[in-house]
């Protein structure tokens, strides 16, 4: 089934230049308020990173109590992930935000004030609901408000506060383990501080627009129109409005987003294929190993406990500054030549850590100095490149009508791969050594095979015209 070239016919309306105006900082606020549920997806996930060995004290546990907390929350994403996209398009883009930061308020204060073990994971668990929901929504509302131009590079601020807030998380444990690491309870503040951007989301979003796209999807055209001329001059808002609308004309004759009609669909069950090749292969890297377990991994390669707590910050210190030089080049380069470039540069490191690792002897003092400058530069490079990139392009290649199902699935597999990674992660390094980082390099000459061969490119191009494009392209598969 393909109605390949329908869109482009039918949709021919010349957009005008963005230009400047107060539109423009309505925009940037709009994306600061909305990427706090990045920043919260952050800090979540990394704050276990120096909570972890303060809970097992608390609570007595052994190492696989310990990696269920891990475990618990990434299986939570996954769930929330799935069915966070299909809330999003059937309640909307701004209330299911609204919905997941208090879905974070939650879970990160029944953390804070868990009497037990039981009563933990089942919070971690709504954490994770919120982070899981919080990186399928979030991007996908990014991607609708933004012009085509800048899409990129909003889209991509919500990985730069992903990042930011696993560094907040490093530096904030890495402060209050100092100052209060003799008090029993010191974990439960290093969770408490997560409270904070959840109360900034949930009433930073009451004043936010809903998405325009899908007010048009569900007929409300008036509003639409509204909220484009809050982040679009008057001209641009018009011209936009009507381009939508003729799209949202012809979908109303195709398919409707469901998971038999993906399956059904040749051209889109190709999409929804590279979707998770993206996704699964991202996690692959291996990056949140070093995200969960980089104290671990760094004491490992031969560092005292209190240097790989300090020198753990350097991994956050580098995502973020990966992900500032991302924002500035994002836009530069074609999407799939980046990501190749990703992928190569990751897979070159992992096969530079396996050598010294295994080759080195544990006594060598230039041993830990080499792994973490190894260490650092696959984080550089994969958090400049690969993590933005993904979360990019699986928000553009998805179709307008089916995204929030699409983009459902395909975050689903992200998380459950990065569940299963984070599980297995501290037996394969007990068994293997620095021979763990081999696997991650054969796993990534995959990735390369995959993106060289698979990948579209999409930039520069609007999230229609894209799915005229893929219409055409993927007719069979």
């Amino acid at each position: 089934m393909s109605h390949g070239g329908t869109i482009t016919n039918a949709v021919k309306v010349a957009l005008p230049p963005l230009g400047n105006g107060p539109y423009n900082k309505r925009l940037g606020l709009v994306a600061v308020i909305a990427t706090f549920g990045g920043l919260l997806f952050g800090y979540d996930t990394g704050v276990l990173n120096g909570a972890l060995s303060f809970m097992m004290e608390y609570f007595g546990l052994n190492s696989f109590q310990e990696g269920l907390i891990t475990f618990t929350l990434l299986i939570g994403a996954a769930v929330g992930a799935f069915f966070g996209g299909r809330l999003s398009d059937r309640l909307g883009r701004k209330r299911n935000i609204l919905i997941i930061a208090v879905l974070f308020f939650i879970g990160a204060g029944g953390c804070v004030v868990a009497p037990s073990y039981e009563t933990l994971l089942v919070f971690r668990f709504i954490l994770g609901l919120a982070v899981g929901g919080a990186s399928v929504t979030v991007p996908v509302y990014l991607a609708e408000v933004a012009p085509f131009e800048k899409r990129g590079s909003l889209v991509s601020r919500n990985e730069l506060m992903i990042v930011g807030g696993q560094f907040l998380a490093f530096a904030i444990n890495a402060i209050i383990g100092n100052v209060w690491g003799s008090n029993d309870h010191v974990w439960r503040y290093m969770l408490a501080v997560a409270v904070i951007p959840a109360f900034v989301l949930f009433f930073g979003m009451l004043r936010m627009p809903e998405s325009p796209r899908w007010l048009i999807a569900r007929g409300r055209d008036d509003e639409a129109l509204q909220v484009l001329r809050q982040v679009r001059s008057e001209e641009r808002a018009v011209a936009e409005m009507e381009e939508v609308r003729q799209l949202s004309e012809i979908e109303k004759d195709e398919q409707s987003g469901t998971f038999r009609d993906i399956v059904r669909t040749p051209w889109i069950r190709r999409l929804l294929f590279i979707g998770i090749g993206i996704a699964a292969y991202q996690q692959l890297t291996g990056i949140n190993s070093m995200m969960y377990y980089g104290t671990q991994v760094l004491e490992a390669a031969g560092f005292t406990r209190n240097a790989a707590l300090s020198f753990n910050v350097l991994n956050g210190v580098m995502s973020v500054t990966a992900m500032l030089v991302a924002l500035s080049i994002i836009n530069r380069f074609n999407r799939r030549s980046l990501m190749l470039f990703g992928f190569i540069g990751t897979t070159t490191m992992h096969l530079l850590v396996g050598a010294i690792g295994l080759g080195l002897p544990e006594d060598n003092p230039v041993r830990p100095w080499l792994l973490l400058i190894a260490i650092l530069l696959f984080i550089g490079i994969m958090q400049g490149t690969i993590g933005p990139l993904a979360w990019l392009m699986i928000a553009e290649i998805f179709p307008l009508k089916m995204r929030g199902v699409m983009i459902g699935i395909t975050v689903l597999v992200l998380w459950t791969t990065n569940a299963i990674i984070s599980l297995a992660f501290p037996s394969l390094v007990e068994s293997l050594g620095f021979g763990t980082f081999l696997l991650f390099a054969a796993v990534g000459l995959l990735a390369i095979l995959f993106v060289a061969t698979s990948v579209p490119e999409t930039k520069g191009k609007s999230l229609e015209s894209l799915e005229d494009h893929f219409k055409e392209q993927y007719k069979t598969f």
